[in-house]
């Protein structure tokens, strides 16, 4: 594969991926959810394990002159009202449904210390020429201990 393949490629699968949160998004209003972009990140030294949310820092596209917001994690911060009492949920938008190292310790992180009561990711799952959308909680899928 030459240069300008993988360009092609790379440029397919961004859409791919900004498709595919769009339509998480709209599922989740769907569902009754008030979505928002969340555009903080958690800033940690690893040894100490002392974190923070700090604002995420925006990209520059030098290619359209424009800098680009939505560079936060997790990808929306959801809230809704049950029987009175608001639910703050994350939801990570992965159309794979793996997350990296960094991206782990940072859910770790946001869930102990109540940030979010609980983080989704959002995985696509195709059943036949369909794209649905699967949930999956971050706390079943990858700690172990509960």
């Amino acid at each position: 594969m030459d240069k300008k393949e993988y360009s092609k490629q790379g440029k397919k699968n961004r859409a791919a991926g900004a498709r595919f949160e769009l339509k998480v998004r709209a599922g989740l209003e769907e569902m009754g959810w008030i979505i928002d972009k969340w555009t903080n990140t958690v800033d940690y030294e690893r040894d100490g394990n002392i974190g923070k949310v700090v604002p995420a820092k925006r990209k520059y596209n030098p290619f359209k002159k424009v800098m680009v917001i939505g560079t936060g994690f997790p990808d929306f911060i959801c809230i809704k009202n049950i029987n009175g009492v608001f639910e703050v949920v994350g939801v990570e938008v992965k159309k794979r449904g793996y997350l990296d190292k960094a991206e782990k310790g940072m859910c770790e992180w946001l869930l102990e210390n109540k940030v979010f009561s609980k983080i989704l990711i959002a995985k696509a799952v195709k059943e036949g020429r369909k794209i649905n959308v699967e949930y999956v909680d971050f706390k079943k899928k990858y700690i172990k201990s509960q």
